[in-house]
C-alpha cells in the first residue's frame, strides 16, 4: 500500500477540526486525522508493505523548465537552491515535521526522492513491485498507474479513507473511456488547472475522450491532424496544430517518473514501534492520544 501522504494530511488537515489541538494549543488536527486515516485503511485493507510517499519536491525544476506555469499559482515563496516553498495554511506548515518525527518513530516507512514528487516515488515503487499494489490519493493524476494485469488499483477517498472509490480499468473506462496509460493522454489535452497544466483549447473531458477513442493514442491524435482525410473537424485541427509545442512536452510532466532513485528502507508494516520512547514523548507533547492509540492497536492485531 502506497500513501501519496501530502493529499492525505491535507485532507485530515480540512477533515478534523483545528479545535484538536496540543497541551500547548497548537492545532494538530492533521498529524492526528493522518493517524486515523493509516488505522482505518491498515485495519480495512491489511497491507503487508505500507509506505508514505513524500513530495521532496513539490514542484520539480524539471517540469516547469518544459511547462513553466506547472503549479506555479500555488508558489508562495521561489527559491534560488532548493525547492519553491508550496503556499500552505498556516496552521498546517508546523504539523508537517510532527507527522515526520511521529511517522519515523513508528517506524513507518517514509520515502521520497530529491527533485522528485511523491507520485513520481509511487511510480516508481509500483514499477518495482511483484504483488499487488494499492495507491491511496485524492490525486486524479495517479490513475495512470491502474492496471489490471499487474493488480494495481488506486483507492480515491470519496470521505475519508472509510468509503473509497475502487479505481480498476472498468471503473476507468466506464468514467473516462480511457485505461490506465491512456489517462495520461486524457489529462494532458484537457488540462488540469490546479496542477497549472493549460491543456489544449477548447478540447475538453469529452472531446478529448472520443478523440482518443477513434485515433488510438496522442500520436494516433496528432498524426490525424497531418491527415488531410481524417474526420478531424477544423476548429480541432487547428487547435491541435497550434498546441503542437505543449502536446510535445505535456506527456513528460504529467507522466509519473518512474525511474525516480529511491533510496533503501524497509517497507514492512511494524507490528511494534521502532522507537518507544521517542513516540512517547511525541504523543505526551503533542496530544495525539486516541488517534494514536488506535493505530497501536491496529498495527499489533
Amino acid at each position: 500500500m502506497l500513501l501519496d501522504t501530502a493529499s492525505l494530511y491535507f485532507r485530515a488537515y480540512f477533515g478534523v477540526p483545528d479545535s484538536v489541538r496540543a497541551p500547548d494549543g497548537t492545532p494538530v488536527n492533521a498529524v492526528r486525522g493522518l493517524l486515523d486515516f493509516i488505522a482505518r485503511l491498515v485495519q480495512d485493507h491489511r497491507p503487508d508493505d505500507l509506505v508514505a510517499c513524500w513530495d521532496n519536491d513539490w514542484r520539480p525544476h524539471w517540469r516547469v523548465e518544459l511547462i513553466p506555469s506547472y503549479k506555479a499559482h500555488r508558489v508562495a515563496v521561489e527559491t534560488e537552491t532548493g525547492p519553491d516553498e508550496e503556499e500552505t495554511p498556516d496552521t498546517l506548515s508546523p504539523q508537517v515535521p510532527v507527522i515526520v518525527d511521529v511517522l519515523d518513530a513508528l517506524g513507518i516507512a517514509r520515502v521520497g526522492a530529491d527533485g522528485y514528487e511523491a507520485d513520481d516515488v509511487i511510480g516508481a515503487l509500483t514499477a518495482r513491485a511483484t504483488g499487488p499494489v494499492d495507491i491511496v490519493t485524492g490525486d486524479r493524476d495517479l490513475f495512470q498507474l491502474v492496471d489490471d494485469a499487474r493488480s494495481r488499483r488506486v483507492l480515491y477517498p470519496l470521505k475519508g479513507v472509510g468509503t473509497l472509490q475502487v479505481t480498476d480499468e472498468a471503473w476507468l473506462r466506464e468514467r473516462y473511456g480511457v485505461d490506465g496509460p491512456g489517462y495520461v493522454d486524457l489529462a494532458l489535452l484537457r488540462g488540469d488547472p490546479s496542477d497549472g497544466l493549460p491543456g489544449v483549447p477548447g478540447i475538453g473531458e469529452k472531446t478529448a475522450a472520443k478523440l482518443l477513442d477513434a485515433y488510438g493514442d496522442l500520436a494516433g491524435i496528432m498524426a490525424a491532424v497531418d491527415d488531410p482525410r481524417s474526420k478531424l473537424t477544423p476548429s480541432q485541427r487547428k487547435r491541435l496544430d497550434e498546441a503542437r509545442d505543449y502536446v510535445a512536452v505535456a506527456p513528460k510532466v504529467v507522466r509519473v517518473a518512474s525511474d525516480a532513485p529511491l533510496p533503501d528502507f524497509d517497507p514492512a508494516l511494524p507490528s511494534e514501534p521502532r522507537d518507544p520512547a521517542t513516540l512517547d514523548e511525541l504523543a505526551s507533547q503533542w496530544g495525539l492520544g486516541g488517534a494514536l492509540t488506535r493505530l497501536l492497536s491496529t498495527l499489533q492485531h
